[in-house]
Formats: C-alpha cells, structure tokens, sequence
C-alpha cells in the first residue's frame, strides 16, 4: 500500500489518497471503507448520447472521474478487485450527478478516500504500508553449484544474493558444504517470517538437512517446493503455484490461532479473560485488557448500524488503545475467525481477573 496524499478537511473528516498494490491491500481497503466515506477515481461508465446521428447501441463506455457517496462494499476476491458502489456526488460528466456508479478499485489504481479514521483503520492502513517495504517471505532458489536469494514483499521480488561455484569433482570443485554454509548465512540475516526453498532435483533437499544441523531455528521457517528453475525462472515458477500466498495466509492465520488457542485454554481454567461484548466493555473501561480480540465482520455491522451490541465497538476499541492494549481484528475467513465468532465476536486476554 502507498498513501501518496493526507489532509484534514471540514467537519473532522480527512481525505487520503492511496494505492493498492496488491490483492492484499484491496482486501484491506474492504475493512476501510464503510457506507457514508465518500471514495473518488477515475472510472468508466456507460453513457447514454443524445446524438440523433448514432444509432441508440445502450450507451457507450466513457473514462469519466467520479466521486461516490459510499453505500456498500465489496470485495471480489477472485477478480482481485474491490467494488464500492453509492451516488455520485461530484463527476467530471455533470449529468452524471446523482446517479448510482460502482468504483471497480484496482491494483495500482489510484482512489481518494474520505471519512473519520478510526484508529484501527489507521492501524490497519499502516501496516499495509509497512508491508510493502518488509519482505515477509524469501525464496531461496538452488541446485548444484548455485544458490540465488530474493525477497517477496507485496511490491514484487528483488534479488538479494547470487551464490555460484562449482561442486562435485574437479581441481576447481567446491565443497558443498561451503555453498550451503553462504547460503545459510544469507537466509539467516533477511528479516523474513518463512523461507521458501526450491529447486530441481535432490538438492534443495541437501540444503535443508545441513540448515537443519546448523541453524534449526532458521529452519522452522523453511518449506519445500519442487521447481523445474533456479534464479528468476525458479522464483517465478514459486509465485505461478501461489506458494507465497499459502505461506502468507498460513503465517496470518498461526498469529490469530495462537491469540485463540490461549483464549480457549484461559476460558478452561477460569483465568484472566472476557468476552461478549459487555464483558469486554467493562474490562476496557478498567483497562485491563492486554489483547482484544474482534472478528472483522462483525466490526463491519456494528459500524454500519446494523448490528444488536448495546456497547459502541469503537469505544472499546479506542479504549483498549488508550490504555495500552493491543488490538487484533480475525478474519471471518479462516477458523480462528469462526471461533471467535462463536463466542459473540468479540474477547479479551487480561491482565488481571474482574470480579
């Protein structure tokens, strides 16, 4: 995510311009965006002339910018796309104005977004951005006599170290050992969260095993995958299987897990911990939450109005913020989401125990 434009404007409300550059990112702006924002771009639409001359075709398809007044949003996982449909409230087409549009909102396309921020949109927003400049996942490409590096980050992948030598037989023969060691050494000073090791053959194999006996804790963070390449080929043929989104959404889905699997076992043992929305509440307004647990959906319908909580979420939330907790939204995708949801949507690990 890049935000290339802020400024407050009246009524408390800010306008941000951002870029989406990944389908993660449009994910993101679904949690973002909520009905009443108003959300400007360039667009196309299909309008009617009024010209005797052409024959009456439906309406042509025009580049038009827009600027709609947000009634709902949808994001179309599979057409890596966001959808945000509303009326529009200012348009380079005058006539235009007052009519139902729907932004179909791009990778690397440009919105404005405006609206009042809540902290964890903010939260979310910037995270996004940091992600684009942390690589959370490396593909380590390698065969006999050569290792190459790169890093994924949301922005595409970068070359990080190119390890070429011969091995096997021969006065200028290099021991394997030596290639796996500079290898190691390089896996081990990136700041990814998984590693992804591939190649033709046995040897990436090899590699692991002496990773393994040498760096166990570098290690955990490998998975295998069997490619035909090394270097750009190879990598290239990582990101066709969507082996980095597997690893993505795994490493997503072991930090909720980890959060709910410790709510379970506290709700167990009648330890320090809340949840429903009351409970929670109290125990924000205490501040004695450490980790607040919310499932996204429901942030959603509360938000819009829609939901039946007698406490206002954002209130619990900015709460737990102000008082030093930290907040974690679930996805509704995923099983911990699912488990969150049966305990009302919302919990809390505490700190100490309200009576």
């Amino acid at each position: 995510m890049r935000i290339a434009d802020r400024y407050a404007v009246e009524g408390g409300r800010e306008r941000m311009t951002v870029v989406p550059e990944t389908v993660d990112d449009l994910w993101h702006l679904s949690h973002v965006i909520e009905p009443g924002d108003r959300v400007a771009g360039d667009t196309t639409r299909r309008i009617q002339r009024n010209d005797e001359q052409l024959r009456d075709t439906g309406g042509e398809r025009e580049h038009i910018w827009a600027e709609i007044a947000v009634e709902d949003v949808e994001f179309a996982r599979f057409a890596n796309r966001l959808r945000v449909g509303g009326v529009i409230e200012d348009c380079s087409r005058e006539d235009q104005l007052g009519h139902h549009h729907t932004l179909n909102v791009e990778e690397n396309a440009e919105i404005e977004i405006e609206k009042h921020f809540k902290p964890d949109q903010r939260e979310r927003l910037e995270e996004a951005v940091e992600a684009t400049d942390t690589p959370d996942v490396a593909v380590a490409t390698v065969e006999e006599g050569q290792a190459y590096v790169h890093s994924v980050a949301q922005y595409g992948t970068e070359e990080r170290a190119s390890i070429t030598a011969p091995t096997g037989k021969g006065e200028y023969a290099r021991p394997r050992a030596e290639l796996f060691e500079e290898l190691t050494a390089v896996l081990g000073r990136l700041d990814a969260d998984a590693i992804i090791l591939a190649g033709p053959g046995f040897t990436k194999r090899d590699a692991l095993d002496y990773i393994e006996d040498n760096a166990p804790e570098l290690a955990e963070r490998i998975t295998t995958v069997d490619t035909s390449s090394v270097g750009d080929r190879g990598v290239h043929e990582v990101l066709k299987r969507g082996a980095v989104e597997d690893i993505q959404q795994q490493t997503r889905i072991a930090a909720e897990s980890e959060l709910i699997d410790e709510l379970m076992e506290r709700i167990a043992e009648g330890a320090e911990v809340a949840y429903g929305p009351d409970q929670v509440a109290k125990a924000a307004d205490y501040g004695a939450i450490e980790y607040l647990l919310v499932l996204d959906e429901r942030l959603r319908v509360e938000r819009s109005g829609d939901g039946d909580w007698d406490v206002d979420v954002d209130d619990v939330v900015e709460t737990t913020e102000q008082k030093g907790g930290e907040v974690t939204v679930f996805s509704s995708e995923f099983d911990p989401g699912q488990q969150l949801a049966n305990l009302g949507g919302i919990a809390a690990l505490l700190r100490y125990r309200l009576d």
